[in-house]
């Protein structure tokens, strides 16, 4: 019987991981290319085709209108929300787009939603679990910030449905970093998440208590992270440039996406350094160039990690808690890597904040645990039981445009609550259930999740009807609403398909679509892989006509190799795999003896001069070159 896998997985702002628990502990899984990051970035090559992770993010420059990063802060949201995110962004939306629509988001010649965006990183996730495992994986634990209201984590949802995942559960990243930070922690405490990602802020505090964890508080902000300060550092330094050089470069996307990925790297090299040179090539040959300190760097990202202060200490106050009473703080996401950011939280928790785990991977090895949990678990989490919390109160629209709050925020989930209701007009025979999340009073000022209909109620005086409104919310914080006229027995219900997300049509039209493209998907693939691996052993021919070696092959010898290198060179270019793979096992098998040769030069020249107790042919800066040999076979 196969082993049934359940994978964690941290789908984030910047990167995903994806983890499983080994034995006792948790391991995030490597790619194809040994990283265990793979970048949230999807871009299309010129065929069309779908590219992620790294290869997808070194397009960003070259082809900047068919690539998008970030698109986790677009989850669930609508066209008013994003209109800031646009500005700075390579990509666009559809130009049909109306208000209300899911987001449609144009990458060369075609329009994808954000959970379509999300799929593919997904997929690839999922392609680097099966790689590892040897076997299928079709069931996963994903994690998403706290603040994420209904529409975000339907989207989510949906994502992994269109990417061939049943999503057991949705985790809060922060809750899942804490099960990581406490598998080998079996003391009792009240820890602290701090969690300042790509996109999102998330503050949460819980309770560790004999295997459980209990979340009391719950509070961030969706659009505040690491992808705020560098569209800062962006905006600053195109106003430099504008004033400097008198040219504007906010429309030219190739420059913008040039200069983003510098700012970064100025970022990150100033957590370990105190100053760092930015030398930016700008169109028509023209440099940028800035000396920026680490305190200059902090003072211009201070109003912005200020931001997060708030949130914590509305957290504490819902908990009830001083800073004192906190026991440990945990560090989650790459933004916290920032020296100011770590100099801010010890000052507002009065402790030093936890830095021996990974903030990059310790939600998705949190995640990790979850997925054992739910799967029966090992001797490490069997007695482990997670209580989760609702991030924003839910309720619905009462006369005069009120909310009613029927769960409030902070609550444990899973959560059912229960309101009674009546009518306003006499003979009223519908009424209509308008369902809101948020704190605010008015209903204007909540977010819309859904409307439905309770009809068929028999005429009565007003007053007289007696309406039950229940929500329940699930464990992965999707609500359930239902209404019911206690009087007549008529009773309507809804699982909230919230504002800006996708049916459940929409969805199994994309998942159809997938398989319908699987095997032209299949076969680009392999297209794509065996042109890049002509045009590896390409490269190494090349290097070999400039060795020693080459002078040692006969004329004939020479003339057949041409020949197989313009036959792969030409093939190349086309659309059939098996001809393409047919021309590179010929060169491969061409080209054998010239490898040869390559490598008994390089022995050669390792050993000349010494005995064989002084060659090291293992390792060092003599040590001969596998590269040639391999690249040849």
């Amino acid at each position: 019987m196969a082993t049934d896998y359940i994978v964690g997985i941290d789908l984030g702002t910047t990167n995903s991981l994806v983890a499983f628990m080994q034995g006792d502990n948790p391991v995030v899984i490597p790619g194809d290319d040994g990283s265990h990051l793979v970048p949230s970035v999807v871009a299309l090559d010129s065929n069309g085709q779908p590219i992620i992770g790294n290869a997808a993010r070194n397009s960003l420059i070259e082809t900047p209108e068919r690539a998008i990063y970030s698109v986790k802060r677009l989850m669930g949201r609508g066209v008013e929300d994003i209109q800031q995110e646009l500005k700075l962004f390579p990509f666009r939306l559809a130009e049909d787009l109306q208000a209300g629509e899911v987001l449609r988001i144009k990458l060369g010649k075609r329009t994808f939603t954000p959970p379509e965006i999300s799929a593919f990183i997904l997929r690839q996730l999922k392609r680097n679990a099966e790689r590892f495992f040897g076997a299928g994986v079709t069931k996963a634990v994903i994690t998403v910030p706290a603040y994420f209201n209904d529409a975000q984590r339907q989207a989510t949802k949906d994502a992994g449905r269109i990417a061939g995942l049943e999503v057991l559960r949705l985790v809060n990243e922060p809750t899942a970093a804490s099960l990581a930070y406490g598998l080998d922690r079996k003391q009792n405490a009240i820890v602290a998440v701090y969690d300042l990602g790509g996109g999102t802020f998330d503050i949460s505090i819980l309770k560790l208590h004999d295997g459980i964890f209990e979340v009391v508080a719950t509070n961030g902000d969706t659009h505040l992270g690491g992808d705020d300060i560098d569209n800062l550092l962006i905006t600053i330094a195109l106003d430099d440039i504008r004033g400097d050089m008198g040219v504007d470069l906010r429309r030219n996307a190739e420059a913008v996406q040039t200069i983003r990925q510098a700012v970064i790297a100025a970022k990150i090299a100033l957590s370990s350094q105190s100053s760092i040179r930015l030398d930016i090539e700008l169109p028509g040959g023209k440099r940028y160039q800035r000396e920026i300190t680490r305190e200059q760097f902090e003072q211009l990202i201070q109003s912005i990690i200020d931001r997060t202060v708030g949130p914590c200490k509305q957290a504490m106050k819902d908990a009830g808690l001083k800073p004192e009473q906190i026991d440990e703080v945990v560090l989650v996401g790459g933004s916290t890597r920032i020296p100011k950011v770590r100099a801010l939280v010890k000052d507002l928790f009065q402790r030093e904040p936890h830095t021996d785990l990974n903030p990059d991977e310790v939600v998705a090895l949190g995640a990790a645990v979850q997925a054992n949990i739910l799967s029966g678990g090992s001797e490490a989490t069997e007695n482990m039981l997670l209580l989760d919390v609702t991030p924003l109160s839910l309720g619905i629209e009462v006369a005069g445009g009120v909310t009613d709050k029927i769960i409030l925020r902070n609550s444990t989930i899973p959560a059912s609550a229960t309101q009674h209701y009546t009518t306003q007009v006499d003979g009223q025979a519908n009424v209509a259930i308008h369902v809101l999340q948020g704190e605010r009073e008015l209903a204007r000022d909540c977010r819309s999740l859904a409307r439905f209909d309770l009809r068929g109620i028999p005429p009565m005086a007003a007053g007289m009807a007696r309406i039950e409104v229940k929500f329940l919310i699930d464990a992965n914080g999707i609500l359930h609403v239902s209404a019911r006229e206690q009087r007549s027995g008529k009773e309507s219900e809804i699982e909230v398909q919230p504002s800006y997300g996708l049916t459940d049509e929409q969805v199994e039209a994309m998942i159809l679509d997938s398989f319908d493209n699987a095997e032209e998907d299949f076969r680009r693939r392999q297209v794509i892989e065996a042109r890049s691996e002509g045009d590896t052993i390409l490269a190494a021919l090349d290097k070999g006509k400039k060795s020693p070696a080459w002078g040692q092959l006969t004329t004939n010898e020479k003339k057949q190799i041409a020949k197989m290198e313009k036959a792969l060179t030409a093939v190349k270019s086309e659309d059939d795999y098996h001809a393409i793979r047919k021309a590179i096992e010929a060169l491969n098998q061409g080209t054998t003896r010239l490898a040869e040769l390559m490598m008994d030069s390089a022995v050669s020249t390792a050993l000349k001069g010494k005995t064989m107790e002084q060659a090291d042919l293992g390792e060092g800066p003599s040590a001969p070159h596998p590269v040639a040999k391999a690249e040849f076979e």
